[in-house]
């Protein structure tokens, strides 16, 4: 489950750390989810997240705790079916317009903004290496849709993949998960 999850965690902090947000429109700081599709060239990455989905559904609820426990710690929390996550925005952060990102590993580049859409760049190092490129439309304040091409090593194997993704604002309170 550990290389699936990382090649996850990894290709999302890679798209969600960029900057995502263009005039008029000012993000909302709170807890946003953000969900994706990911589709890649050979299936090995769905077939990946769906044993990780049903890896964690068999978990024994003491131990699932302790994995969305970890998660949270780190500013992530799991949506329904494992196709989103939660992350909490801070004021700061929407004052910059940026996402949560991972520590250091990645870095984003804006290649152009038209508006509301935002085109960029990005490369990750790390224990699964990626780098591409995508778009990000705000449609209002507390949402955006956007997609990705993704080109990274998964177990030795050079594969390319697509994702689609959206985020949408949930509440000014995010509970007990941490901005990070």
């Amino acid at each position: 489950m550990k290389p699936a999850f990382s090649v996850v965690m990894l290709l999302l902090a890679s798209c969600l750390a960029m900057p995502l947000q263009a005039e008029p429109y000012k993000m909302r700081p709170g807890l946003w989810e953000h969900s994706f599709t990911i589709k890649s060239q050979s299936g090995e990455m769905e077939s990946a997240m769906a044993n990780m989905q049903q890896q964690l559904a068999n978990m024994p609820p003491e131990q699932r705790k302790r994995m969305e426990q970890m998660m949270a710690a780190q500013g992530v929390q799991a949506g329904a079916g494992g196709q989103s996550i939660r992350v909490c925005v801070s004021e700061e952060q929407a004052e910059r317009s940026m996402m949560p990102q991972q520590d250091g590993d990645c870095r984003q580049e804006v290649l152009e903004r038209r508006g509301n859409t935002i085109k960029y760049r990005f490369q990750c190092s790390g224990d699964a290496p990626s780098s591409g490129e995508g778009e990000v439309t705000f449609t209002s304040p507390t949402s955006y849709s956007g997609t990705s091409t993704i080109n990274t090593t998964v177990q030795g194997r050079t594969e390319t993949m697509a994702m689609a993704q959206s985020g949408k604002w949930l509440s000014s309170d995010c509970g007990n998960l941490k901005p990070r």
